[in-house]
């Protein structure tokens, strides 16, 4: 006899790490969130197995979301304008659980319907069922392969590796070398292994040394390890921190500059902190760290928090200095920007940023090195340092700069490879598939006279 069957659907049931993954996916692309601040927020009372399967699904989707879009579309056979939005980031994470992930194909499709009866309507499961198993259909190369055709070269890199192409455009020209630009591609969709720094004379790095850890290649105080850095005393107390080994490279070339007067020393956009943390335990004399946001003011204390005095915060736009012309030894000028070197850490970023803003942050950067200049004392030393290396934000804003001599800046770093940018040797130039750090920019000047600024 047949079983009987009520007719009714049965009742979905999810698993929780993907009901989370979608949560956060939604924040990240309704809300504007940043995805490495709300998976570290959804993921902190789930067990490690989980939330390293939540962080992987979500950062990656991300990362992939171009080029992810582009098949959905192809598979959907329509434009997702006519999709609703929820639908079509249960449809980006099936594509991650397909094509970059370990989940086998029936679990990513049933899983992708229940998501979508679960967390929106029963009435769009049929739609997310037949075109996740259109999606499922093929592989991502066999997806790029049908999809680029007609495609330049350049763009079809921008496909595959999931880079918008006028990134893509501006890598290459920094680059300098097509025949680099997959790796380079390949890099910035690989998540780094966090990279701790101490703080001189606040911490030494064997403190650190624990679970696998290891020395940073070139940084004189900085610590690779796995993990979770919050697990660790000297992180607690603001001894230490976790910044990007190309952050600490970029304060050990301009803080080894000789011969270099006396006097304070500048953090002119110093939010959310690293670096002025890193300065403080270098600085001979007073370190102003300015920050014209207020809750970034507050992350700066709290990165100096640990050091007993010989600073001073503020709250003040470097364009409309409060501090006297002429006055600073070392002013580090690390300036707001497209922040096309930090790729990797940062998933969501390629697909935010518009080529249109670039003119935009370069006339803000030009304004900034001019002051920076105008800040410091004839003799002094201004550290101009971006997380990008487009051309127009870069060499270009140097360029431009007057009262100044050039210095080597690779120099100063003579134990790092290819340190040297492609487009003005005198420049450090970091890239993540050379170094393993983002890609930072860094030029060192001299002031020797008057400039714009003044």
């Amino acid at each position: 006899m047949a079983e009987h069957h009520s007719g009714r659907p049965r009742r979905r049931q999810i698993d929780e790490p993907r009901l989370i993954a979608f949560d956060a996916l939604r924040a990240v692309n309704a809300d504007g969130a940043y995805a490495n601040l709300v998976t570290a927020d959804l993921t902190a009372g789930l067990y490690p197995r989980d939330a390293g399967f939540v962080i992987e699904l979500v950062h990656g989707t991300c990362r992939l979301q171009g080029s992810y879009d582009t098949i959905i579309e192809a598979a959907a056979g329509r434009p997702l304008s006519s999709l609703q939005s929820a639908v079509v980031d249960v449809l980006r994470l099936a594509c991650h659980q397909l094509f970059r992930m370990r989940v086998p194909q029936h679990a990513a499709v049933a899983s992708s319907v229940d998501l979508a009866g679960v967390a929106i309507s029963e009435r769009v499961t049929g739609l997310v069922n037949a075109v996740v198993r259109k999606l499922s259909a093929k592989t991502f190369d066999q997806w790029c392969d049908l999809l680029s055709d007609d495609l330049s070269p350049r763009a079809e890199l921008a496909l595959r590796y999931g880079h918008p192409l006028w990134i893509v455009d501006a890598l290459a020209d920094a680059l300098g070398d097509d025949d680099e630009l997959v790796s380079l591609l390949k890099a910035d969709n690989e998540p780094p292994v966090p990279m701790l720094v101490v703080r001189p004379g606040l911490a030494k790095r064997r403190e650190l040394m624990t679970d696998g850890a290891r020395r940073a290649r070139w940084s004189l105080w900085g610590v690779e390890r796995p993990g979770n850095p919050g697990e660790l005393p000297a992180i607690r107390q603001g001894r230490a921190g976790v910044q990007d080994e190309g952050s600490q490279l970029v304060i050990q070339a301009a803080t080894a500059v000789t011969p270099r007067p006396a006097g304070p020393w500048l953090d002119m956009c110093a939010g959310p902190g690293g670096k002025s943390a890193l300065l403080r335990g270098l600085c001979p004399s007073l370190l102003v760290a300015a920050e014209p946001q207020a809750h970034r003011a507050e992350l700066v204390a709290r990165a100096l928090r640990a050091y007993p005095g010989g600073y001073q915060v503020i709250i003040a736009d470097g364009r409309e200095p409060a501090w006297a012309a002429g006055s600073m030894a070392l002013t580090l000028a690390d300036v707001p920007c497209t922040g096309l070197g930090a790729l990797r850490r940062r998933p969501e970023s390629r697909w935010r940023r518009e080529p249109e803003q670039v003119g935009e942050l370069a006339r803000l950067q030009r304004e900034l090195l001019d002051q920076a200049i105008a800040s410091t004392m004839t003799g002094g030393i201004v550290a101009y340092v971006t997380c990008s290396p487009h051309r127009a934000e870069t060499v270009e804003v140097v360029a431009r700069a007057s009262g100044v001599e050039v210095l080597d800046a690779p120099a100063l770093l003579p134990e790092v490879p290819r340190a040297a940018s492609r487009l003005d040797d005198r420049f450090i130039q970091l890239w993540p598939h050379i170094h393993g750090t983002d890609a930072m920019f860094c030029a060192l000047l001299r002031r020797t006279g008057d400039t714009a600024g003044e």
